[in-house]
């Protein structure tokens, strides 16, 4: 079964506004530049404000951002429990081919209790690349 896949180009500095459609949705954060550390964790506050249920990193500095969105997560709670449904699992992929990171997040990424029907590519770069990255995730 195929679910719909969003393409969200980001450039270093800029800041994402608005909540994704629809959401929950698990993401995959693309990240081909290196960025600074406050402007990751704002970020990573909107990822998990705008409804992220499930974040896969991949590239440029990747488990920084799976640290970065466990960050937000837990202070969006004011460091309290965090509700099950709004739990965000994350993962960093820094050895794995782009190919096999799509993979897991078509076919094995899953929250224990919220159904994702929804996909973003949150890809951070200095140049988008929407065609390129579309393609290679309806590839696998």
């Amino acid at each position: 079964m195929s679910h719909p896949v969003t393409y969200i180009h980001l450039a270093p500095g800029s800041l994402p506004t608005g909540r994704v459609q629809p959401a929950p949705y698990k993401m995959v954060v693309i990240a081909d530049a290196a960025v600074a550390p406050e402007w990751q964790s704002q970020v990573s506050d909107w990822i998990v404000k705008s409804g992220c249920r499930y974040m896969i990193a991949w590239g440029v500095d990747c488990s920084s951002w799976d640290d970065a969105v466990d960050m937000a997560n837990i202070e969006a709670f004011d460091f309290g429990d965090i509700p099950d449904q709004h739990f965000i699992p994350t993962s960093g992929h820094a050895d794995d081919p782009i190919e096999e990171v799509f993979g897991f997040c078509k076919y094995d990424a899953a929250h224990p209790l919220v159904e994702l029907k929804h996909t973003v590519l949150l890809h951070i770069a200095e140049a988008a690349n929407q065609d390129a990255l579309l393609h290679a995730y309806a590839a696998v």
